[in-house]
């Protein structure tokens, strides 16, 4: 078959749905739109789409916008862009610390702020609601990369409760604002504690955009008990991370990619509840950017 995405006819048609032709605009999204265009043109062209499969692609999509916080990682793509970060860094000669991974979509800003300085308070609960599960526990230093101890950090917590849904977004309404979310505030020492209740794994809703698309690749929706994190504080790289539980059965069979080596403490079980010790170490930061968040849109109470 003929390919006709190098004609001149196509290659003119990119230049002009990209904006390249006119003077006005953003250059860089001109760039990047015309390389997006082209490469679906050439996967339609490589896999000779028919125009009922394009649109019924085009129809999933619309429908399945909701759920783009959860097919996103699913097909690799934030896992990607963690990859991609990586590879920069090692380019550049920055190494070492906790590697990141995903944020994920469930992230809540404004969660409470509470004192963490375990020199003058106990440690931090997380759960405001009740819940019969087993308690779990967790603590542990932010350090940098000399192994000082982390001043005036603030480590932002959240996790699902034991059915595996988040506050906020429970389908059942049933969880209080803020339920097992905290940010944290810690001393000088770096040190951090807190408890909640056991989180328990999740998939993705049953019969929505990404389940059905999981299944059309032969995959599985489901995540493993998880506790997602920020960790910022002057002078040092905000980082965003999440440890997977090590014992969970799909901590190696993450459908969203977020299972990272050093990122899979297993829960000590030897006095009864699970208690997880496990440090962060962060990097100093280069320039004003490293101490923010990323841009991307975030929900909030």
């Amino acid at each position: 078959m003929t390919d006709i995405v190098k004609t001149a006819a196509v290659q003119s048609l990119l230049d002009r749905a990209s904006g390249l032709t006119e003077s006005g605009g953003n250059p860089r999204l001109k760039a990047i739109l015309r390389d997006v265009l082209e490469a679906t043109m050439g996967v339609i062209e490589k896999h000779d789409i028919s125009e009922g499969e394009f649109w019924q692609a085009i129809d999933f999509l619309g429908r399945g916008a909701g759920e783009f916080g959860l097919i996103i990682p699913g097909i690799g793509i934030e896992h990607f862009l963690d990859l991609h970060l990586d590879a920069k860094d090692a380019e550049a000669g920055r190494t070492g610390g906790t590697p990141r991974t995903i944020e994920g979509p469930l992230y809540v800003a404004g969660a409470p702020l509470v004192e963490g300085d375990l020199s003058r308070t106990n440690d931090v609960n997380l759960t405001t609601d009740p819940d019969d599960v087993e308690e779990l526990t967790m603590s542990g230093r932010i350090l940098g990369p000399d192994g000082e101890p982390v001043k005036d950090a603030i480590l932002h917590v959240w996790h699902a409760n034991s059915k595996g849904f988040y506050s906020h977004f429970d389908p059942t309404s049933a969880q209080s604002p803020f339920n097992n979310r905290r940010r944290i505030r810690l001393g000088a020492d770096g040190r951090f504690a807190f408890h909640s209740r056991m989180p328990r794994g999740y998939s993705v809703p049953p019969g929505g955009a990404c389940d059905q698309l999981m299944k059309l690749l032969g995959r599985h929706g489901d995540r493993p008990a998880h506790i997602h994190f920020f960790i910022e504080a002057p002078g040092y790289r905000t980082l965003t991370t999440q440890i997977n539980f090590g014992d969970d059965p799909h901590a190696h069979d993450d459908f969203a990619f977020a299972t990272r080596d050093g990122l899979l403490p297993i829960p000590d079980r030897s006095g009864g509840n699970p208690a997880i010790v496990f440090d962060f170490v962060m990097q100093r930061a280069q320039s004003a950017d490293d101490q923010h968040f990323s841009s991307r849109p975030r929900a909030a109470a």
